[in-house]
């Protein structure tokens, strides 16, 4: 209202000092020949006033500014130039509502005050000052349109900016996540399968410490090299959380199908049987579903290793099958599987036993979860669950096309 205020005593001053002019002279225009009437100095004084109220009641400001223009165009002899109120008015008011109501509002106070100047003037209807009521009216509704044509646009500017800005922090908070979900697997991956092939070492080392102390040693260096290696994935793993400059972050690749006989000796030495059937154009997948196929199979190897029993063996075949890898995991044990609570199922060849490993394929621990979290990452599929006549069975089918554009 402050700089309402100004602006009417801004308003108020130029139209008193209008009112010293007269246009109509024989002469000519002339200044300070004739001075207002006390009316006309009220009534500029009203329609000054108005103003400091035109952004509240937009309206009613202009009713009344238009109401004391047209009592001094009609009672005026010459009239006060109290349209410049009006004008003023009008602007606020086209400025401040729609199109279809600037142009109704314009129109009908642009021949009000158009009409009564020609009307009730002194000098011929189309005299100067009668066509400049027309044409200060019909600017004052331009302009103000154009304002607010321009607000618009900058507010929808402004919002679809402040839209994007919310929808690239939903899209972070997305993918960060997924690298947590993603991290979380891995460390599962890692630590589920070298913390196995250590508890197997070492009570292995334990029962044979006395009688064979050998083999109690050479179990004890695969406990040391089971150890090193999950620091050394548990190190990879967690450095990828390192912020992108640190120069400690890791560089080494992730693991693949290239280092499966790597993965497949660690059970081999402790004392799992594995036979695997690798093609060799397998080498060139897309580095997600390498990952992938190497996770899994070393999450089902190591569910070999925990819960299929003694004297199981274990088979790994990874083929391509059109546009996708077929990774499959067999064994003969005839131990149970983890139930949706972690705990062992039932042993045996059938009955009861079924029924553990048929648990462990519809719901499963995190493994069997993480198995198939990642071949869903991958638009793939991962299915688990017992074998005809023993033993259980994980067979996932990764689309080869699916890794080479997503992240896993």
């Amino acid at each position: 209202m402050a700089l309402d205020a100004v602006l009417a005593l801004a308003v108020l001053v130029c139209m008193i000092t209008g009112s010293f002019a007269d246009t109509g002279g024989p002469g000519g225009p002339t200044f300070g020949t004739r001075s207002p009437e006390l009316r006309s100095v009220v009534l500029m004084v009203v329609g000054a006033a108005a103003l400091v109220l035109r952004r509240r009641s937009p309206m009613p400001v202009l009713a009344v500014t238009g109401a004391v223009t047209l009592v001094e165009l009609v009672a005026g002899e010459p009239p006060a130039p109290v349209a410049m109120s009006a004008v003023i008015a009008l602007y606020t008011v086209a400025s401040r509502t729609d199109r279809p109501t600037t142009w109704r509002v314009g129109l009908l106070t642009m021949a009000v005050l158009t009409a009564s100047a020609m009307c009730f003037s002194r000098t011929s209807w189309y005299s100067q000052e009668n066509l400049g009521i027309f044409a200060w009216t019909g600017m004052a509704s331009a302009a103000g349109d154009a304002v607010r044509s321009r607000r618009a646009f900058v507010d929808a500017i402004r919002e679809r900016a402040e839209r994007a800005e919310r929808t690239r922090e939903e899209e972070a908070g997305r993918r960060v996540a997924e690298e947590r979900l993603r991290i979380a697997r891995d460390l599962h991956d890692v630590v589920a399968h070298h913390i196995a092939l250590v508890n197997v070492q070492a009570g292995v080392a334990a029962h044979v410490m006395d009688k064979r102390p050998d083999q109690a040693k050479e179990a004890l260096a695969h406990v040391r090299e089971a150890s090193r290696s999950a620091l050394n994935e548990l190190r990879a793993t967690v450095g990828l959380l390192r912020q992108s400059g640190d120069p400690e972050a890791p560089t080494e690749p992730a693991p693949g199908l290239a280092v499966l006989d790597e993965l497949v000796d660690t059970f081999r030495n402790a004392g799992l049987p594995v036979d695997v059937a690798c093609a060799h154009e397998l080498t060139a997948m897309p580095a997600a579903v390498d990952l992938a196929a190497y996770r899994i199979i070393q999450e089902a190897l190591t569910n070999v290793r925990k819960h299929a029993g003694p004297g199981a063996r274990a088979e790994v075949s990874v083929v391509r099958v059109g546009p996708a890898v077929e990774v499959t995991v067999l064994d003969d044990g005839a131990g149970g599987r983890p139930g949706p609570d972690g705990a062992d199922g039932p042993a045996g060849p059938a009955g009861p036993e079924s029924a553990g490993r048929g648990t462990a394929a519809d719901g499963g621990g995190h493994g069997l979860i993480g198995m198939r979290e990642r071949a869903a990452a991958l638009r793939g599929s991962c299915s688990a669950g017992p074998r005809y006549g023993g033993g259980f069975r994980v067979q996932a089918i990764l689309p080869v096309t699916a890794g080479a554009g997503e992240d896993v």
